[in-house]
């Protein structure tokens, strides 16, 4: 576990063209004035359509926010009208992409299959994925790690070194109401950190939350997740602003925490 913690934001298809600049204006400005992600202890990503790729880059220039992309090919380049390769992302300064949410998989029947090639091309062009993955149904904690777990090594075989970031989003809390119980992301995550862990030349890789997350839940799920990622509850900047201050929060107690257990080794 680091001390930094990590804020995304994927905006979907919610925002035109002009509603994103705006947006993306708005959060440029609070994100330079914000302590915790100017010096780097909250990591934050913002993961617009590719359209607003170019504009969120010219935004966000000067600041230490990354842009990503809502997802990438499968292949680096050739006959494959209507998509966009990794290697092109990775030119115009895109710095994660977001590889096999469940809208994905269901609306366009991708498989374990794409979603691994996917994190493969995005790692070769050194672009961190933002794995998404998490159970269809609803069931008890136990079961949804297991199938987690068994998600995400399938997302990683063959994969090239390097850092992912795991977007843990449980399929049925998608869109929903509320976000799963705090007992059950914790469960998940304290899984998937542990599969990370027996993983080679994986250093820096980080365990998110999604699904229906917003302002107040990092503060209650604590040191159990890595950072939270956001959909539509980021739309207000005055709301992301709030959650920007509970992840700066988190990486203080985290950091003090960090430092009492190597004293304490010492």
């Amino acid at each position: 576990m680091t001390a930094r913690v990590s804020i995304g934001v994927s905006l979907k298809m919610y925002f035109g063209h002009s509603d994103a600049r705006r947006w993306f204006d708005r959060v440029a400005e609070l994100v330079a004035g914000h302590p915790a992600v100017a010096d780097g202890r909250v990591e934050f990503f913002v993961i617009p359509t590719y359209l607003q790729v170019l504009p969120a880059v010219e935004a966000f220039a000067g600041t230490r926010t990354l842009v990503g992309a809502q997802d990438v090919a499968a292949w680096d380049r050739g006959a494959y009208t209507g998509e966009v390769g990794a290697p092109e992302l990775a030119e115009v300064g895109v710095r994660v992409a977001e590889v096999g949410h469940a809208e994905r998989r269901r609306l366009f029947g991708e498989t374990d299959t794409d979603v691994a090639a996917k994190v493969e091309t995005s790692l070769r062009s050194g672009i961190t994925p933002v794995v998404c993955i998490g159970e269809a149904d609803r069931v008890d904690a136990a079961a949804a790690a297991d199938a987690t777990a068994v998600q995400l090594c399938a997302a990683l075989v063959g994969a090239p070194a390097g850092r992912v970031i795991v977007a843990y989003e449980p399929v049925w809390a998608i869109g929903g109401p509320e976000p799963a119980p705090v007992a059950h992301i914790a469960t998940v995550a304290e899984r998937l950190r542990a599969e990370l862990d027996t993983l080679e030349d994986r250093d820096g890789s980080t365990v998110i939350y999604g699904g229906s997350a917003g302002p107040g839940l990092l503060a209650r799920l604590g040191h159990s997740v890595d950072g939270l990622f956001l959909g539509r509850f980021a739309h207000d900047p005055d709301a992301l602003a709030g959650v920007l201050d509970e992840a700066s929060a988190l990486a203080d107690a985290r950091s003090d925490a960090h430092s009492a257990n190597t004293a304490v080794a010492s």
